[in-house]
């Protein structure tokens, strides 16, 4: 064998070699290609799913947020009808007159004169516009006198010192405590669903 042929043998031997590093690397490059690009389609999915989620994590805060807001704004309206609903029965109180006005003025002192015992200096306030009616009314009651106005729709303040009892009838306190008792039913009846 001559030197020649030893140097081919080497050289053959060395590309053969070269050639089998040369497929083992594209091999191995193909493996790491693919291997990356299926890593980059699932991290890719993965933020797809991820921005699916924080799309229907925003819609449900957006409708939740819509949804709360348009309910401050239902009852934000229904408390605005209340309030004219009451603000018109309180004006209607206050334009009672004749009989009407004198029968519930003489309820309601009646009611409070079972507060005072026989004898009690009683002081009555009331409406400025109804004094007169109230001194008319106080004629039949001995020991009561008119004691001057109280800001008020209607009806009586009484008091005595000899007791120690004010009671306020007043067509406002009546009409409150029947108001509170009945702000559901009137609230279901003005808003019926």
């Amino acid at each position: 064998m001559s030197l020649d042929t030893v140097v081919e043998d080497i050289k053959e031997e060395a590309h053969a070699r070269a050639e089998n590093i040369r497929d083992d690397g594209e091999s191995r490059a193909e493996e790491i290609v693919s291997a990356a690009e299926s890593d980059a389609d699932e991290i890719l999915e993965q933020a797809d799913q991820e921005v699916e989620r924080e799309i229907e994590q925003l819609r449900e805060q957006r409708l939740s947020s819509a949804k709360l807001e348009a309910k401050q704004k239902r009852l934000e309206a229904r408390r605005d009808v209340l309030g004219e609903v009451s603000e018109q029965v309180e004006a209607e109180l206050a334009a009672l007159e004749g009989e009407t006005r004198e029968e519930l003025t003489r309820t309601l002192l009646e009611a409070t004169s079972e507060e005072f015992d026989d004898g009690d200096d009683v002081r009555v306030y009331g409406r400025a516009d109804d004094q007169e009616l109230l001194e008319s009314i106080l004629e039949d009651y001995d020991g009561y006198e008119y004691a001057g106005e109280y800001d008020c729709l209607g009806g009586v303040v009484v008091e005595s010192d000899q007791s120690r009892v004010r009671v306020n009838n007043t067509f406002d306190s009546v009409f409150e405590d029947v108001w509170e008792e009945n702000l559901r039913e009137i609230s279901n009846r003005l808003f019926e669903q």
